[in-house]
């Protein structure tokens, strides 16, 4: 979404609390905003500044929620420098009229690649031989692989990172079945448009790619792996809430779940993990066939610049056709 600049914009004041590219900072400048930038502000801080400007731009550092926004009494935009809006209290927003967009195309080949690494790993032991090996253990029989060719995977969400999961696998000679509840007639030749029972019918491996919303959280959960008649692998680089995690280890006890891949986790804050949080977290990194990552699948250097671009282009587009 590219701004005409032959259109003037009227000059806003923004608070950016998390880190960001200079291009976004040095763009939003050159168009003659003013600019607060408070990386790693928390909460406090924000509240304090936020009557003062017009437009936020936000990561996960702090949940945007309803008290924290009806501080923002001039607020007209927010902007999330990544995929997903989950931090964001919407409703609330939405009463106040302010417009509120994230960055979720600038990630997405990061990823699906990423998506992509996961898998390989998990499928072919890479995580778990590299280890062994490193310690001084050659073990070739007990580290056989599986390959990804003639395999069913179906991914679930076709957002942004869905696309680029699908459009990542196809030179893999995998089938690819694809669900999303809110997208219609978007399947091809190769990737396949279906419903969540085939996918649970026929999948060797299950992705998420979903937003973290009422409907999404504990989407996978035991009555979700009940229905699939296979064991599979299954990934999650959407949010932590999305898949149980007790039913996932359950699942991995009885052999249903042959791997698991999470970049994300229920809570990420694993130093102060206690009681069950702490117990569930202990079994899946002591699991040999699970791979975590600290949520790190749109973490590039790549979509670092790209999603400062996104932003700056939406916020230029705000700013040159507010009312």
């Amino acid at each position: 979404m590219k701004a005409k600049n032959n259109l003037l914009s009227k000059k806003l004041s923004i608070l950016i609390s998390d880190d960001l590219h200079a291009l976004f900072i040095n763009g939003v400048l050159a168009d003659g905003h003013h600019v607060i930038y408070k990386p790693g502000a928390t909460k406090e801080e924000i509240s304090e500044i936020l009557p003062q400007v017009d437009a936020w731009v936000l990561r996960t550092g702090v949940n945007a929620d309803k008290d924290l926004l009806l501080q923002g009494r001039s607020l007209k935009w927010i902007g999330r420098a990544g995929a997903g809006l989950d931090n964001i209290d919407l409703v609330q927003a939405e009463k106040m009229g302010i417009i509120c967009e994230n960055a979720g195309e600038a990630n997405a080949d990061a990823v699906g690649e990423h998506t992509l690494g996961m898998l390989l790993m998990l499928m072919h032991n890479l995580s778990k031989a590299h280890a062994e090996v490193k310690a001084g253990i050659w073990q070739r029989e007990a580290n056989r692989g599986i390959e990804l060719k003639g395999k069913t995977l179906g991914i679930i969400g076709y957002g942004n990172t869905g696309k680029a999961v699908a459009q990542k696998l196809l030179g893999f000679g995998v089938k690819v079945l694809v669900y999303d509840k809110y997208l219609k007639d978007f399947g091809s030749n190769q990737i396949l448009e279906t419903n969540l029972k085939t996918i649970q019918e026929e999948a060797d491996i299950i992705t998420f790619h979903v937003p973290l919303t009422e409907e999404t959280e504990n989407y996978f959960n035991a009555d979700f792996l009940e229905a699939c008649l296979k064991p599979i692998f299954v990934l999650n680089l959407s949010r932590g809430k999305v898949v149980n995690l007790s039913d996932l280890i359950n699942g991995l006890t009885a052999q249903k779940v042959k791997g698991v891949a999470l970049d994300v986790l229920e809570n990420e804050k694993i130093a102060n993990l206690v009681g069950e949080e702490l117990e569930r977290f202990n079994i899946l990194k002591a699991s040999p066939n699970v791979i975590l990552t600290p949520h790190i699948g749109g973490w590039t250097q790549e979509s670092y610049l790209k999603i400062s671009q996104v932003l700056l282009d939406k916020f230029l587009f705000f700013s040159r056709n507010m009312k």
